[in-house]
């Protein structure tokens, strides 16, 4: 029984600050990092070496307080979200009941007023239960006869921390909220091209199956009583059906293209996420052939991965510009620079920008960055996909079918 009751006591709840790291991939232990601060704790008889030095007093309230205070700083990781300030306020208790004996209780307080900023709760009340706190130690460690000046520092390096906390908890909720946001985009998006498939696909297929059913039947019904008829039939069931697979084709290799536009958006949620600032603009008049667009979209593609992955930067830049015939796409970071001009993905983005006739050239010192320069003409690489055109067969008068 008792076993049963400690794990449910150390179990997080689903609104707890150890669940919460759990859902973004941290560890359960990443905040256990702050119990560093209460090596206050064991330092503070240094400087009284006095009354309050290292007596058996100081040991026996350590030996009390500390694991009570540890467990409340473990059940502020793992009660829900509502109940934190209890236990906050509990560690204020504990050093203002010790504060005539304790002189290192005084670390209990100002955990108190940081864990206290981490509640949920409204600014407001936070403020007000903050204030409540340190005018609770002052006017206890006044009564107890501690000297002015601590009466001063301890509450404003209290209320100082505290402030930065909840300033960081600000950005923390926003930054949250900001990642919900991209996935709630990054949903509508996926579920409106379905949904522009499935209207494509039933444009395109829908009357054209209907066609090859209504002719199939026909056949049939003539494959006896007239086999000429049936046979010429039959025929264009089979012109129908090749026009209609020759526009599938056409319709998936347009969804398998991307354009420069919709890479550019998809790199500057992926450099967002890895804290990487894109500054990126696409020209309204590019006006690409859509065979040198999507060849550069991945060769952006693959240079923001490896940005993403290898470069160790904060900032890229993307920049775009057309003189005449030529076309010119420059991709930089300020990364850590010592790209090799021979890798996979280098040499994968160089087959690609050769197929279009082009150039690309690769600048990256050594902790200076890396830049990416490619230049491909455009009137060369229009002309092999006019001359490998096929013009599509037209349907047969469908007049004939009635």
């Amino acid at each position: 029984m008792i076993p049963a009751r400690v794990s449910r006591w150390f179990a997080p709840a689903p609104d707890s600050g150890v669940a919460d790291d759990l859902r973004r991939g941290k560890s359960p232990w990443a905040d256990s990092v702050h119990l560093l601060w209460s090596l206050w704790i064991f330092v503070t008889p240094l400087f009284d070496g006095g009354v309050h030095g290292y007596t058996r007093m100081w040991l026996a309230c350590t030996l009390v307080s500390y694991p009570v205070f540890l467990l409340l700083f473990a059940r502020i990781q793992l009660a829900p979200w509502r109940t934190t300030h209890f236990y906050a306020w509990a560690m204020a208790a504990l050093c203002f009941v010790l504060l005539r004996w304790y002189p290192s209780g005084l670390s209990y307080y100002v955990y108190a007023c940081v864990m206290l900023s981490h509640c949920r709760m409204s600014f407001r009340a936070r403020l007000i239960q903050l204030l409540l706190v340190n005018a609770t130690f002052v006017a206890l460690a006044s009564w107890v006869g501690y000297p002015a000046a601590l009466l001063v520092v301890m509450p404003v390096s209290a209320l100082g921390i505290s402030a930065i906390v909840m300033v960081e908890s600000v950005y923390k909720e926003k930054d949250a909220a900001l990642r919900l946001s991209q996935d709630e985009i990054r949903r509508l998006a996926t579920l409106a091209e379905r949904e522009r498939i499935g209207r494509d696909l039933h444009d395109l297929l829908g009357h054209t199956l209907s066609l090859v059913t209504l002719k199939s039947e026909l056949a049939r019904k003539l494959a006896l009583a007239d086999p000429p008829r049936a046979q010429r039939e039959m025929e264009e069931v089979e012109r129908v059906s090749r026009h209609a697979l020759a526009e599938v084709r056409a319709a998936v290799t347009g969804m398998r293209r991307s354009d420069l536009a919709a890479e550019l958006s998809s790199a500057r949620l992926m450099l967002e996420a890895s804290n990487i600032a894109l500054d990126a603009e696409v020209p309204v008049s590019l006006e690409l052939p859509p065979e040198i667009e999507a060849s550069l979209a991945l060769v952006l593609r693959e240079a923001v991965t490896n940005i993403h992955r290898h470069a160790r930067a904060t900032t890229a830049h993307v920049a775009f510009s057309r003189e005449a015939e030529r076309f010119h796409m420059r991709i930089s970071d300020n990364g850590r620079g010592g790209l090799a001009a021979h890798g996979n993905g280098i040499s994968g983005m160089r087959e690609r920008v050769r197929a279009l006739g082009g150039t690309l050239s690769i600048a990256s010192p050594a902790r200076r960055g890396t830049t990416l320069d490619v230049e491909v003409p455009l009137c060369t690489a229009s002309k092999p996909a006019a001359a490998n055109a096929r013009p599509v067969p037209a349907l047969a008068d469908q007049g004939s079918a009635a």
